[in-house]
Formats: structure tokens, C-alpha cells, sequence
């Protein structure tokens, strides 16, 4: 008899042959996740990572790979390691997503993840799930094309990764309790990274400044990852424009722009071509913050004397480098910045690339995105009240065990099937807000259940409330076709005229804009259980989470393939959240 595990491998197989694909390689990783001694800014901090390594291991792949991940837990804190952008088609299992498809892998124990890449191909990373461990358990993930296709532009001459990241001084855990505690913003950050490194311009850090060294008259791919937690940035390399030619793992039309725009979660990749004098350059990128003329109040977080992160451009060959490179300028963040950024991105939506928008849409979804308020009595609170938030005014409560596993298993009692799918509070969301008692969510493990080839379109609709922020929404196991931003409320009238379904981009994290809308669809051909979110770790936190279940379908290549063996046991509790 063939057993449980050979079962699920041939079914893992028959997926991405299922799909069009022949499998390239099956590929073999060991993770081990440690603590592990590293210094920036004069300050050594022992910390979470992968193989001692910051940021952790890049791994490569091509499109249809099985790529194969022993995740060896010897640290002393539980962990759980999430494949962002990756479609994990008809397997859950393997997704990473804490008290979601998962429970922890306590220290002491492993567990063998499957990442199952079907159509992706650029670039993606991997991350921490469980808590706030992702500021330094994070790597990317390069998808190379099958050796018998191209790139959709010329070949480069080298392709290199660009991970941003954050850095506190203070161990993340203890950023994380206090930031629970209090009820407010999490501390600011000590530095911004570029590969691991805060650049130049602060202290103790010349010697180890990330330095790209290049060839005039070359093409290089950028593939930049942001594993930032709280930021959305401007990214610049002084003197030089450069070619966006993908976005979360999809190719898009070449797009020329002389700055990147980047939220958490959300990766780039863009061409640089080596056509200046031979000099030295910086890349450098900064927090998009409010413009000089808004005047609400700032939190913390967002100070203004942030120092930006750099890299130097190095070009090679004989000449006297000048005393510093050359700095670049960056543009005025407005509410309209992310908007222009993101709805330049295009789709190829030719014949070798093409694209499906879903047109007869059977699911419409309306989601509210607010900050929220609710009275705190613990101590430690800074405020007569904390900060929550909420999709619907639902805050999310995760559940002592898997909502995947109750599910699968029929456990009552884990989530109720009822998260609602327009408002239950209608009011002038980007200009009115509304008083301390108004602004209260409600508590729920609400998931939205799906009919497995439904037609969802999703309106994000962004309020006023705790000032109004950007959201930067991921979406588990599913791409998108984001049709299109705007400022104010969505208008049904006005707005869905201008929405693009022609050539949209294929994202799998998207910005919401402040005081704004987004509208993103996609097709419901995935079943599992799968989890949406704001990228901003601290708005995850506070609730701004939701899960979809897809049912399953008639036919036995449209429904979910059974777990491994080896899925951790939901041994520990989550830490209570203090309400």
C-alpha cells in the first residue's frame, strides 16, 4: 500500500502538472530557525533568524517548482514561516499563516513545508507569521522563468536583490509587549535597512554599507523585496531613472519612473541601466509621510528626523570618486502619490503573458478599513483608550486553534461563517469622523465563505478614523487584478467608469489609500482557507484581519488535498490581547 505522505507528494505533483506546467526541479531547504548574535549602531542584540543569517537565506527557483522547506524550530520562541505571493494551489497545509492555516512550531520541533509555485515568476520572499518575529526572520524568493523560455525583456547582465528592513535596537519581543501594552503606536525605529545594513550616514555603519558594484553600459534587475513593517517608501538612485518590469511575482509593461514606491509586503522589479558618468551614487529610500501642509497630528512612529537608508552605486573603472556621492531628492507624499504610482503599473496582457479579469461578477464585496478606539483599564495603557482596527468594524480574534484544522475537521465552535460583506455603519467614510463611542469594532473570528469558482470583486473602502492611513491589503493563496485607486468615497456611478480591465496589474498586495478606494478582483479557483490582511504589522495586530474559506468544487482536482503528517499540534495559547 502507498503510504500517507508518497499520496499527498503525488498529489502535490499532479497540481502543477494539472496546471500546464511541467515541473522543473524539486528542490530541497533547511531552515533553521535560532537566535543568533548581530550589531548595528554600536548595539549587539541577540535575535530570531534563519541559519544565523540577516536577512535570511534567498532561495531560487523556477516557475512550477516544488520546492521543499525543513523548518527546524531551535530557538525559544514558537514560529511559523509564511511563502508571501505564493499561490499554494489546493494546499493550505503549507501556507505558514499562525492560528490560520497553522498552528506554531514550538522550539524543539519541525515541521516539512511544500511551497507549490504554479504561476508565479519575478520575485517573492518568505517571512515570519507568528507575532512580530517577520522584522527578522525574512528572505526573498527568486522565480526564474523554465530554462526553455526568456525573460518578456533583454537578458541582464546580473540580477541582484534589494531587501528593505527595519531595525530596533530594544529585542523585537520587547517592542512587541510594550507596543500590546500601551495601546498605542509601537516604538520608533533605530534604522532603516538595505540588505541587512543601515547605510552610511548613521553611526558604526560605513564599513558595512551595502555597495553594488556595476559596469558602464550594462542592464542590471533590481529585484527589490519590501520587508518592511510599518512604512510605505520612496526609493532613488541619484542621477539615474529605471524600467519597472514586474510586481508581486507578475510581469508588467515597462514602465519608466526615477523613483520606486514600495508598501510592506509588496516586491519590484525594475532594470538599471548604467548610462551615467562613472561615479559613485546613492540609493537611498525615506518613509512616505504626510505632505508639509498637512497639519493633523503625526504619531511617533512617523517622526520627521528619520535618517534615510543608503547604498552606494559603485561604477568600476579608473576615475577619482567625489568626496560623496551624489544624494538624491524625493518627491512630496500626498494621498495621490500611492494612487499614481500604483495605477501606472500595467499588466503585459499579451499572447505568452495573457490575463483573465473576471467580468460576470457573482460575489461583490464592499470592506471598510478603519482605526478604531476601545476603553482600556489596564495600567499600562498610555491613553484612556487603545487603538483596534477593523475590516467591517469586525476586529479579528484569532482563535486558540487552526481555523484550517476546525474546518477540515468539522470542529465547532473555532470561527462562525457570517463575516459581513458591506458595512453594518454606512456613513461619509473619508470626511466625517465619528466620536469615541461610534468608533467601537466588535470582536469576532468571522471568515466569508466562498463557492469555489465564484467571481469576487473586492471594494476597499479607506475612512477618516485615527486620522486616516494608508493599507497596504495581502491577500493569502490568491493574485489579483488590481482595476484601480481613488481618492474620497468609491462612487458606483463615477468611479467604475475609470476602472481599468483591459490590462490591470496581477498583484497579491495592494495600497489603499489614505482618504481612498481600491477595487481588486480575482476568481475563487483555490479552495482552502486563506487569509487576508493590512501589512502594516501594527494594524494586523489590532484586527485588521479577515479569513476567506473557498469551498471546494465537484470535480477531485477542485478540492483541497489533506494535510501532512507532520502539522504541528495547537499545544500553546495566543497571548491575550488585553481588552
Amino acid at each position: 500500500m502507498i503510504s500517507a505522505m508518497k499520496f499527498i507528494l503525488l498529489f502535490l505533483s499532479g497540481i502543477v502538472l494539472h496546471l500546464g506546467i511541467t515541473p522543473v526541479q524539486a528542490l530541497l531547504h533547511r531552515f533553521e530557525v535560532r537566535r543568533s548574535l548581530h550589531t548595528r549602531l554600536c548595539t549587539t542584540k541577540s535575535m530570531l533568524t534563519v541559519n544565523g543569517q540577516f536577512p535570511g537565506p534567498t532561495i531560487y527557483a523556477r516557475r512550477g517548482d516544488l520546492v521543499t522547506v525543513d523548518i527546524v524550530n531551535l530557538s525559544d520562541r514558537n514560529i511559523t514561516i509564511h511563502w508571501h505571493g505564493v499561490k499554494m494551489p489546493r494546499y493550505p497545509w503549507s501556507d505558514g499563516t499562525n492560528l490560520v492555516t497553522m498552528c506554531p512550531i514550538t522550539p524543539g520541533n519541525k515541521f516539512r513545508q511544500r511551497m507549490i509555485l504554479s504561476d508565479e515568476e519575478g520575485t517573492l520572499f518568505w517571512h515570519a507569521h507568528s507575532d512580530w518575529s517577520r522584522a527578522t526572520v525574512y528572505g526573498a524568493i527568486i522565480i526564474l522563468p523554465p530554462t526553455t523560455e526568456s525573460y518578456p525583456f533583454p537578458k541582464p547582465h546580473a540580477q541582484i536583490p534589494i531587501l528593505l528592513g527595519l531595525w530596533w535596537n530594544d529585542d523585537i519581543d520587547e517592542v512587541y509587549q510594550n507596543f500590546i501594552a500601551e495601546g498605542r503606536d509601537p516604538a520608533a525605529v533605530d534604522a532603516f535597512l538595505m540588505n541587512g545594513q543601515p547605510g552610511d550616514l548613521y553611526p558604526c555603519s560605513t564599513q558595512d554599507t551595502f555597495r553594488l558594484k556595476v559596469e558602464t553600459g550594462k542592464t542590471y534587475h533590481i529585484r527589490m523585496v519590501s520587508a518592511l513593517m510599518h512604512f510605505i517608501v520612496f526609493f532613488k538612485i541619484a542621477g539615474h531613472n529605471v524600467t519597472v518590469v514586474g510586481a508581486d511575482g507578475s510581469y508588467t509593461k515597462p514602465l519608466n519612473t526615477d523613483y520606486i514606491l514600495i508598501g510592506p509586503g509588496q516586491t519590484i522589479d525594475f532594470l538599471l541601466e548604467t548610462n551615467q558618468p562613472p561615479s559613485h551614487y546613492y540609493m537611498a529610500y525615506k518613509i512616505y509621510t504626510r505632505g508639509s501642509n498637512d497639519t493633523t497630528p503625526r504619531s511617533p512612529l512617523f517622526r520627521s528626523d528619520y535618517v534615510p537608508s543608503t547604498g552606494i552605486l559603485e561604477y568600476v573603472g579608473n576615475y577619482t570618486p567625489p568626496p560623496s556621492p551624489l544624494f538624491p531628492p524625493f518627491p512630496e507624499a500626498w494621498p495621490s502619490t500611492t494612487i499614481y504610482f500604483s495605477n501606472k503599473l500595467r499588466s503585459l496582457a499579451n499572447d505568452k503573458h495573457p490575463i483573465d479579469v473576471p467580468i460576470n461578477i457573482t460575489e461583490k464585496l464592499f470592506f471598510v478599513l478603519s482605526i478604531n478606539l476601545w476603553p482600556c483599564r489596564a495600567n499600562s495603557c498610555l491613553e484612556s483608550d487603545r487603538f483596534l482596527a477593523s475590516i467591517n468594524n469586525v476586529s479579528m480574534i484569532m482563535p486558540e486553534t487552526s481555523v484550517l484544522e476546525a474546518y477540515y475537521k468539522g470542529i465547532k465552535g473555532v470561527f462562525t461563517p457570517n463575516f459581513p460583506d458591506h458595512p453594518e455603519r454606512v456613513f461619509n467614510f473619508t470626511y466625517v469622523s465619528l466620536g469615541q463611542n461610534a468608533s467601537h469594532p466588535r470582536f469576532a473570528t468571522a471568515v466569508y465563505m466562498l463557492d469555489y469558482n465564484a467571481t469576487v470583486e473586492i471594494v476597499f473602502q479607506n475612512t477618516i478614523l485615527g486620522n486616516g492611513l494608508d493599507h497596504p491589503i495581502h491577500i493569502h493563496g490568491y493574485s489579483f487584478y488590481h482595476l484601480g485607486s481613488g481618492l474620497g468615497n468609491f462612487d458606483e456611478a463615477r468611479d467604475r467608469l475609470n476602472l481599468n480591465l483591459v490590462d490591470p496589474p496581477f498583484m497579491d498586495t495592494v495600497i489603499v489609500p489614505r482618504f481612498g478606494w481600491t477595487v481588486v478582483r480575482f476568481k475563487a479557483s483555490n479552495p482552502g482557507v486563506w487569509y487576508m490582511h493590512c501589512h502594516y504589522d501594527r494594524h494586523q495586530s489590532w484586527g485588521m484581519k479577515m479569513v476567506f474559506i473557498v469551498k471546494d468544487g465537484d470535480r477531485p482536482e477542485e478540492k483541497m488535498l489533506p494535510p501532512p503528517q507532520d502539522m504541528p499540534r495547537c499545544d500553546t495559547p495566543p497571548l491575550d490581547y488585553y481588552y
